[in-house]
């Protein structure tokens, strides 16, 4: 497991860095036009929010304190997937808990 989350955890870190450095490269404005000016862009951006929307419901079902649940859900469409993998770092162990009880961590 901890093996996992490490990987896991240096994806998010790649994406992060990713995000950096595309952001010293290009204007994200501009970068942003361009994609919905495309129609595999607008694809591309409604496949990506509509897995914010399932991960946030993922989220809001597992959590069981609300206020942490909206502390992961509600920055999920600005801070993205690095987000995401912040939280499923955090939250692996139960995770794999909840999802195959007979296993022993």
């Amino acid at each position: 497991m901890t093996l996992l989350r490490v990987f896991l955890a240096l994806g998010g870190i790649a994406l992060l860095a990713s995000i950096l450095w595309a952001s010293q490269s290009a204007s994200i404005g501009a970068s942003f036009s361009d994609m919905i000016a495309d129609p595999w862009g607008v694809v591309a951006l409604i496949d990506l929010y509509l897995g914010f929307v399932f991960l946030a419901v993922i989220i809001w079902l597992f959590e069981r304190n609300k206020l942490v649940a909206l502390a992961f859900i509600l920055p999920l469409p600005v801070l993205g997937n690095v987000w995401a993998a912040a939280w499923i770092v955090w939250r692996l162990g139960a995770l794999a808990t909840r999802l195959n009880p007979t296993r022993a961590d």
